[in-house]
């Protein structure tokens, strides 16, 4: 059930096999069905979850809409971080897109893991600030670039995931209506077919 989260942890830290029980004995399993919340706006965030299994997607209401900033898939920590450290209420959502098996821990086990493993600073280093500035800028981006730059944002960052992502939810990241979406498709298949 650990495995690939401790396989992780091994590609940046030694871990001994007290770190590793530790480890396992800190990430408790949870899951979450297709729609559900991992954390709502207004609420703390208690928990980081490493994602064993499945999609969610993270987002802010702005403007009466739903603006969608991130998906993070499996193999991956989902967490609103400031909050998490700061236990103050958050301003995103994060709900699962498919069933999800995560991995939970929670603040006081990762400040255990950071003072009492030989790695705990860079392991928790790992926990906290995985993605954290990702976030940040996917989220500054909703405020600053204009659909077409989102669209081309999605297609850098997502490109693998398209299959699993509801068209409505591309159209929220990109910011458009999505019978808008297609339309931008079409004319960006057309500016990038070969020209022979």
């Amino acid at each position: 059930m650990h495995s690939d989260l401790i396989h992780l942890f091994k590609q940046i830290a030694y871990l001994s096999e007290a770190d590793i029980e530790l480890i396992k004995a800190s990430f408790k399993p949870h899951f979450l069905g297709k729609g559900e919340y991992f954390l709502k706006a207004g609420d703390t965030n208690q928990y980081i979850g490493f994602l064993r299994k499945g999609l969610v997607r993270y987002f802010v209401d702005k403007n009466e809409t739903e603006a969608t900033f991130e998906f993070t898939k499996e193999g991956e920590f989902i967490a609103d971080y400031q909050s998490f450290n700061s236990h103050t209420p958050s301003i995103q959502n994060i709900q699962a897109i498919e069933d999800c098996e995560l991995l939970l821990i929670n603040y006081p086990d990762v400040q255990y893991i950071f003072n009492h493993t030989q790695q705990g600073n860079l392991l928790g280093r790992i926990i906290v600030e995985h993605r954290f500035d990702v976030m940040v800028n996917q989220l500054l981006s909703i405020y600053m670039q204009n659909p077409e730059e989102r669209y081309k944002r999605f297609v850098a960052n997502y490109t693998s995931l398209a299959q699993r992502i509801p068209q409505y939810l591309i159209a929220s990241y990109v910011g458009i209506q999505p019978q808008s979406l297609s339309r931008m498709r079409k004319r960006f298949a057309q500016e990038n077919k070969p020209h022979h």
